[in-house]
C-alpha cells in the first residue's frame, strides 16, 4: 500500500427479514444488549415512574413481559456497527510526520489533528504504521528507532511516539491497529545506510536486494522467527487494539527480474516441486505462526491483512474473480483466500482501489467475490478504499465515486466497513469526496462490529448520575458499575419525555439516536452533546467492552 503505489503492477488487460424479539434483536447486534434491564434496574427505570403508573405504564417485574416483537429495521437506516478507518502512513513521510526531524510538540500536533480530522469525517479507527522499513516507532530491542521520525536511522526521537500514538487514538475513541510491513528492510540498496546494529547488517545472510531495496528473506526460519519477535514487542507492551499487515510479503515484481532465493529454496523447499508454491507456504507460516501468537498473549487484539484486491483471475482459478488483473497469489505469493478460510484472520481488508465499471478490475465483481469468500467464516470485510485517486483523470475525477462505492456495499452485509488511504489525502485532493461521504453515509455514529470467538463480554449498564442543560449542550455524568471496566459507553437521545418504562431499545438499533461515544475516564466520565435541539430530551447510556460487546441500557434520564 504506502509509496508504492505509483510502481505496483496495476490490472492489466490479456492480448427475510422476520420479527425478532426486543432479546434477539439486541443479541444479533453484538452481544450486547441481550436482555432488557434487570428487574432490580426496571424498579427503579425511570425518574418519573410514578407518573409513568399513572398512567398505566408502570414496569412489570418480570422481563419476559417486554419480549414484544420488534419492527423490521428501517431500510433507509443506516448500519449501527462498521469499521470506519483511515491509513496513517509513516514510511517516506506520507502522512505522518510529514518531515524527517520535526521536535517533538510538531509531530504532536501533527498526529492530533490526523485523528481530529478522522473523527470530523465520522470514522472510529486508524491504522498507523509504526514498523515501515525493519524499525521502529517505539523503542524496540530488536531494530532501530525509524528514520522517518527523526532522519537519521536509531535517532531517539525524544519521546514514545507509539506510546503517544495510542493515547490519543483512545482519548477520541478511535480504535488503534499498529500497522507492520514484515519483511521489508529499506527504501534503497546501500547496506552502509542502515545503522550499524541493524539486524540486516549483522546477518546480512538474512537478507536479499531486489529492486533496488533490501528485504529479508522470508524462506528462512530465522527470520520469520525474528520478525515475529520484533513485532510481538509491540504486541506485548502496548495497548494496541489490533495489529495490520499491508500487502508486502515477496515483492513485486521489478520487471523481469528474479527474486533473489534460489539457495534458500534449495537449502528449505526441497519438499515442494514449485518454488512459488513453497513461496507461498512461507507467507502461509508467518500468517498462521503470527495469528496464533497474538491470540496467545492478547486474545482481544485483533489481527488483520490488507491484500491486493485480486487473488487470481477466473481465468486462471475458477474460485477466482472475474476480473484480469493482476493476481497478487502468483505475482507476490499471497494466498489472501487461504488465511479467511483456515481461520487465521478477524479481518480481511482487501484493497480494491479501482472504480466501478474497470474492464479489468471492476469494483461491482471484487466487492460481491470478497464477500462470497468471508461468507460462513468469522472473518470480517473492509474495504480497502483509494482515497489517494480521488480527482485523477478518469471516473475518479467525479468527487462522488467513493460515495458510491459505499452505496453499493450496502447490498452486500458481508462488508463490514472501509478503509481509506490515505489520510493526508482525504485533506487534500479527497477532501470533498469525504465531505459527501460523511454527508450522505457517516453522518451518525457507529460503533465497531464485534468479531465473535474472541473474549470479551458486555459490561454492566452503567449509570447517569446527572444530566443537565450547559451552555454547550446537554451534559451528562455517567459513573461506572462497581468493579466493571467498560472501555467506552454510547449515549443515545431521543426527543420529548420518556413514554414508557422500558428502555426503547429497537430504537437504539437505529444509529440515528446516537448521540455519540465517549471513552471511559475512570469512575466518573463527561459526555456533552454538542448537537442536541431545544426542548426535552431523555437519554440512555450502555457500555461497550473493547471488542465492542455492548451492555444493557442505563436507566433514562430527562432533560428539559
Amino acid at each position: 500500500m504506502d509509496q508504492d503505489h505509483a510502481s505496483r503492477p496495476i490490472p492489466h488487460s490479456p492480448q427475510d427479514s422476520a420479527l425478532l424479539s426486543r432479546r434477539s434483536t439486541l443479541r444479533a447486534a453484538g452481544g450486547a444488549l441481550t436482555a432488557l434491564v434487570s428487574a432490580p434496574l426496571l424498579a427503579s427505570a425511570l425518574p418519573a415512574r410514578d407518573a409513568l403508573a399513572a398512567r398505566g405504564g408502570a414496569p412489570s417485574d418480570d422481563p419476559d413481559d417486554y419480549d414484544d416483537p420488534c419492527p423490521e429495521p428501517d431500510p433507509d437506516a443506516p448500519p449501527k456497527r462498521q469499521m470506519r478507518a483511515a491509513w496513517i502512513a509513516s514510511v517516506v513521510n506520507i502522512d505522518w510526520p510529514s518531515a524527517q526531524g520535526l521536535d517533538v510538540a510538531t509531530q504532536q500536533t501533527e498526529l492530533a489533528r490526523l485523528y481530529d480530522e478522522a473523527v470530523s469525517h465520522g470514522l472510529n479507527a486508524v491504522f498507523v504504521q509504526i514498523r515501515p522499513t525493519a524499525d521502529a516507532f517505539w523503542p524496540s530491542p530488536f531494530e532501530p528507532w525509524s528514520e522517518w521520525l527523526t532522519g537519521q536511522q536509531g535517532g531517539n526521537p525524544g519521546y514514545d511516539p507509539l506510546e503517544f500514538a495510542i493515547a490519543e487514538a483512545h482519548r477520541r475513541n478511535l480504535e488503534f491497529h499498529g500497522w507492520f510491513n514484515p519483511y521489508r528492510v529499506s527504501m534503497h540498496n546501500e547496506i552502509e545506510r542502515l545503522v550499524e546494529s541493524h539486524p540486516a547488517r549483522l546477518h546480512p545472510e538474512w537478507i536479499f536486494e531486489y529492486g533496488e531495496r533490501f528485504y529479508y528473506n522470508p524462506g528462512i526460519p530465522e527470520v520469520r522467527a525474528f520478525v515475529q519477535d520484533a513485532m510481538m514487542h509491540a504486541v506485548e507492551h502496548y495497548d494496541m487494539d489490533g495489529v495490520h499487515f499491508d500487502d508486502y510479503f515477496y515483492p513485486y515484481p521489478s520487471g523481469n527480474r528474479e527474486i533473489p532465493d534460489r539457495e534458500t529454496y534449495a537449502r528449505y523447499g526441497n519438499r515442494f516441486d514449485y518454488i512459488g508454491d513453497w513461496r507461498r507456504y512461507n507467507v502461509d507460516l508467518l500468517v498462521r505462526e503470527m495469528s496464533e501468537r497474538i491470540k496467545a498473549a492478547k486474545p482481544h487484539v485483533r489481527f488483520g491483512i490488507s491484500p491486493f484486491g485480486i487473488w487470481r483471475n477466473a481465468s486462471s482459478d475458477p474460485d477466482g474473480s472475474d476480473t484480469s488483473g493482476f493476481e497478487s497469489y502468483d505475482g507476490i505469493y499471497a494466498d489472501s483466500r487461504k488465511w479467511v478460510r483456515e481461520g487465521w484472520l478477524d479481518y480481511i481488508n482487501p484493497q480494491v482501489y479501482w472504480e466501478i465499471g474497470l474492464k479489468v478490475a471492476d469494483y461491482a465483481k471484487l466487492v460481491p467475490w470478497w464477500a462470497g469468500v468471508v461468507e460462513g467464516t468469522d472473518t470480517h470485510l473492509y474495504i480497502g478504499q483509494a482515497a489517494y485517486k480521488v480527482g485523477n483523470p478518469g471516473a475518479w475525477e467525479d468527487m462522488r465515486e467513493l460515495s458510491r462505492h459505499l452505496a453499493f456495499n450496502r447490498d452486500y452485509p458481508q462488508v463490514n466497513g472501509d478503509v481509506y488511504f490515505s489520510a493526508i489525502r482525504m485533506r487534500t485532493t479527497a477532501a470533498e469526496a469525504m465531505r459527501i461521504i460523511a454527508e450522505e453515509h457517516y453522518a451518525y455514529p457507529a460503533l465497531i462490529p464485534v468479531t465473535e470467538g474472541l473474549d470479551g463480554e458486555a459490561p454492566p449498564a452503567p449509570l447517569i448520575i446527572r444530566a443537565r442543560r450547559t451552555a454547550g449542550g446537554a451534559e451528562l455524568t455517567i459513573r461506572r458499575r462497581h468493579r466493571s471496566e467498560p472501555a467506552y459507553y454510547a449515549v443515545y437521545r431521543f426527543a420529548g419525555e420518556p413514554e414508557y418504562a422500558e428502555p426503547p431499545v429497537c430504537d437504539m438499533e437505529d444509529p440515528r439516536n446516537m448521540a455519540g461515544t465517549v471513552r471511559c475516564d475512570g469512575e466518573m466520565t463527561t459526555f456533552v452533546d454538542t448537537e442536541v435541539a431545544e426542548g426535552p430530551h431523555t437519554y440512555y447510556v450502555t457500555a461497550l467492552d473493547r471488542l465492542h460487546h455492548e451492555s444493557e441500557p442505563s436507566r433514562g434520564r430527562y432533560v428539559a
